[in-house]
C-alpha cells in the first residue's frame, strides 16, 4: 500500500530538471530569519565511470563513492530511475562499464547564507566590483550553486557572464573584482601572476597587536580533510624542509583598545587561509575565528561541513517509515514555499543536513586591490570602526 502510494506521488509530481545551464532567478530565493535560502530544485548531477569503478554494481558504486546518502536511498533511486546509466534505467544489479555516463537526479537543497545584499560598487564596461557579504561563496562549488555571488548577481542584477579575478573565502567579506569578459580576466591573471597586484585587508584580532610592523614568513600547509591550515617555519638547524607552501604576510597595527586590535593585512602570497593562520602564528588570531582561536579543531558544520558528510551521520539507514513521513508532509504542504520530495533525504526541511547552525562572518575584510594604473576599494565594515 505504502509502496503504491510512493509511486503515485512520484507520478503526480511535476518535475522540471535543471542543469548548470539554467540561470538563477529572483523567485529562487526564500528569506527567513535573516538568512537567504534557495528554494529546493531538481538537478541532474553527471559523472562518467572511472577505471576503478568498472565492474561495480550501480548501487555499490554510488554507496561507496558518494557517501552522503545511505545505501537504501541508492537502491530506491536506481529502481525509480533517479539514477540512470547512459540515459537508461537499469536494475540494481547492473555492473557499470568504462566511460559510461552516470546521471543522478536529485532534489537539491542548498545551504543558507546570511541575508545580506550583494552591493555593486563600480560598473565598468570590462570590470565589475562588488562588496561581497560574508558567508556567501564567490562561485558555484560543493553544495552551493545559486547561493553564490555569481548566482545572486545574475538573478538580481542580470549580470552575466562574470569572471572572478581573485578569491575570497566564504566567511570573508569585502572587495571582489569580477571581469566581464575572458580577455579582461586573463589580463588581471597575468598581473597577479607577475606579482604586480597589491592586496589589502583589515582584521579585528585578539589582544594588543605589536605597534611595529610584523612580517610573517612561514609556510602554509592546508589540510583539505580538516579544512584548516597550519603555519610552519623551517628549522635552519635541520635538513628537514618545512611542510606546505611558502607564504608571507605583512601586518601593521591600525588601532587597539588593549582587548582587540584592528590590523592591516597585506598578503604577499596567496595561500588557503593564509591571513588567518599567520595571525594565529603571531599569537593574535582573528577574534571570532573559531577555527584558529585554538589548536582544537572545532565542529565544522558552521564553517562549511558538506551536507553529504553531515547527512550520513544522521541517516545510517533509510527505513520505509522515513519515506512515509515525507509523503505525508508532501501531501499536507505541497502548497507551501516548496514541495516535499518523497525520495529526498533533506525533505521536509528547507535547510540541508549539517547546515542548521547559525554563523556570522569573520572579522576579516578585503578593502583594496591595486595594480598597474588601477585601484579598487570597498568601504570598511562596522566592526572596524568600533576600536579607537
Amino acid at each position: 500500500m505504502q509502496k503504491r502510494k510512493r509511486e503515485d506521488a512520484e507520478e503526480d509530481m511535476e518535475i522540471v530538471w535543471q542543469t548548470p545551464a539554467n540561470p538563477p532567478e529572483p523567485q529562487d530565493y526564500i528569506f527567513r530569519n535573516g538568512r537567504r535560502h534557495v528554494r529546493p530544485y531538481y538537478f541532474e548531477f553527471i559523472s562518467h565511470v572511472k577505471n576503478r569503478w568498472v565492474g561495480k554494481t550501480i548501487v555499490d558504486l554510488f554507496a561507496e563513492e558518494f557517501k552522503g546518502r545511505p545505501y537504501d536511498y541508492y537502491v530506491s533511486a536506481v529502481k525509480c530511475g533517479r539514477i540512470q546509466v547512459d540515459g537508461e534505467i537499469v536494475p540494481v544489479s547492473y555492473m557499470v562499464k568504462n566511460s559510461q555516463k552516470l546521471s543522478h537526479f536529485v532534489h537539491r537543497h542548498e545551504p543558507p547564507v546570511m541575508a545580506l545584499g550583494v552591493s555593486v560598487l563600480q560598473k565598468e564596461p570590462d570590470v565589475l566590483t562588488i562588496c561581497k557579504p560574508a558567508s556567501v561563496p564567490v562561485h558555484p562549488c560543493g553544495q552551493y550553486r545559486k547561493n553564490t555571488v555569481v548566482g545572486i548577481l545574475q538573478a538580481e542584477h542580470g549580470l552575466a557572464p562574470l569572471f572572478p579575478v581573485h578569491r575570497l573565502d566564504r566567511l570573508v567579506s569585502g572587495l571582489l573584482i569580477l571581469a566581464r569578459n575572458a580577455s579582461k580576466a586573463d589580463l588581471f591573471r597575468q598581473q597577479i601572476e607577475a606579482k604586480l597586484v597589491k592586496k589589502q585587508y583589515i582584521a579585528k584580532v585578539v589582544g594588543e597587536f605589536p605597534e611595529d610592523e610584523q612580517i610573517v614568513d612561514a609556510n602554509v600547509d592546508y589540510n583539505a580533510r580538516e579544512g584548516r591550515s597550519t603555519a610552519e617555519v623551517r628549522d635552519t638547524s635541520s635538513d628537514t624542509p618545512a611542510k606546505g607552501k611558502t607564504a608571507c604576510t605583512k601586518f601593521t597595527r591600525i588601532s587597539t583598545n588593549g582587548t582587540h586590535s584592528i590590523v592591516l593585512c597585506e598578503p604577499i602570497t596567496g595561500r588557503s587561509h593564509q591571513i588567518r593562520v599567520h595571525l594565529q602564528y603571531t599569537g593574535h588570531p582573528i577574534a571570532n575565528d573559531l577555527l584558529y582561536l585554538s589548536e582544537h579543531i572545532t565542529d565544522r558544520s558552521a564553517g562549511g561541513m558538506s551536507a553529504d558528510r553531515a547527512a550520513v551521520k544522521s541517516h545510517h539507514s533509510l527505513k520505509s517509515s522515513f519515506y512515509d513521513k515525507c509523503l505525508d508532509e508532501y501531501e499536507e504542504n505541497s502548497g507551501d514555499e516548496f514541495s516535499i520530495d518523497p525520495l529526498c533525504t533533506n525533505c521536509p526541511n528547507l535547510v540541508p543536513k549539517g547546515y542548521d547552525a547559525l554563523e556570522e562572518g569573520l572579522w576579516l575584510h578585503c578593502f583594496r586591490y591595486s595594480g598597474p594604473g588601477w585601484t579598487y576599494e570597498c568601504p570598511y565594515p562596522d566592526w572596524a570602526s568600533s576600536i579607537s
